[in-house]
């Protein structure tokens, strides 16, 4: 594992970098404005730009959008014997954000990246505007059969295209295009290497890790939105409803006929929602933090 080069590539996943809790931190930052911080979500190959390639244009249109690869993801370094955790990833996602020299952020965070918001905010509540909480982990529960065959990934072809059909309810979108682009993702140096180590069997232990006590959530003073999939096979949706009757500033939209991808499978619904949110929350008064 380790560094992992960049120099002189076409690939659109590689980006800026900075150096963030001593990690080469690889990330996207494009538009003006209010920062939003985007955090991926933790399928095999993924990176930053494969979540959020459709959204990061969108947003960029009224606001700075910023999208790392967290430590262990994409093209950040490796660290040799990292120790993955939430508290690691907490610490990486504040590095990153002092790297940057952003004081508060607003945070929108995909299923993996979900739960680490909510374990950021819960933990740093002034570094956070807003959050939007999108497919979401962060509430106790049983692990989803999906989630399972996800996080216990081994690299193949037909893998990739199962992981695909257990992500998207609408199969369309599950190309063998698309397979071969994520099958190749997953197996670049170092990328499996590292997602074999997060998620070891049995997984549940590591399901339980991210979720964060609801006394914490009804402590979160945020305004939070959160959106999810109604066909959702990797987080269930009645975690949503859950999650939004925890959180007092909470407001949530379900998407019929939308498994865990809302982002791709609802791009253009999920940039208004957003967008709207955002726009709104930053014209109100934000209560204080205590």
């Amino acid at each position: 594992m380790g560094s992992i080069a960049t120099a002189g590539t076409d690939n659109p996943e590689i980006s800026k970098s900075v150096i963030a809790a001593g990690i080469r931190t690889n990330y996207h930052d494009v538009g003006e404005g209010s920062p939003v911080v985007f955090i991926h979500g933790s399928g095999p190959g993924v990176s930053a730009w494969a979540n959020w390639r459709m959204i990061l244009p969108k947003i960029s249109q009224q606001n700075r959008a910023i999208a790392p690869d967290m430590v262990g993801f994409g093209f950040t370094d490796r660290p040799e014997n990292f120790k993955y955790g939430v508290e690691a990833w907490v610490q990486h996602l504040l590095g990153f954000l002092d790297a940057l020299g952003l004081d508060q952020v607003d945070l929108v965070g995909n299923s993996f990246g979900g739960a680490l918001s909510l374990a950021a905010a819960i933990r740093h509540p002034d570094r956070f505007r807003r959050l939007v909480l999108m497919g979401s982990g962060g509430i106790k529960g049983s692990i989803l059969p999906g989630l399972d065959e996800v996080w216990g990934y081994t690299p193949s072809l037909e893998n990739m295209r199962r992981m695909l059909d257990i992500f998207a309810y609408n199969r369309d979108l599950v190309t063998d295009e698309l397979a071969q682009i994520r099958y190749e993702a997953s197996i670049r140096p170092g990328f499996q290497e590292s997602y074999s180590q997060m998620f070891p069997a049995p997984r549940q232990r590591w399901f339980d890790s991210l979720a964060c006590q609801e006394d914490d959530l009804r402590k979160l003073p945020h305004q939070t939105l959160i959106v999810h999939g109604r066909e959702d096979r990797v987080i269930r949706v009645e975690d949503a409803y859950r999650m939004a009757s925890l959180i007092r500033r909470a407001q949530l939209h379900v998407f019929g006929e939308c498994g865990h991808w809302t982002q791709i499978e609802r791009s253009s619904r999920f940039v208004q929602l957003v967008g709207n949110f955002l726009a709104e929350a930053a014209s109100s008064e934000p209560i204080p933090l205590s």
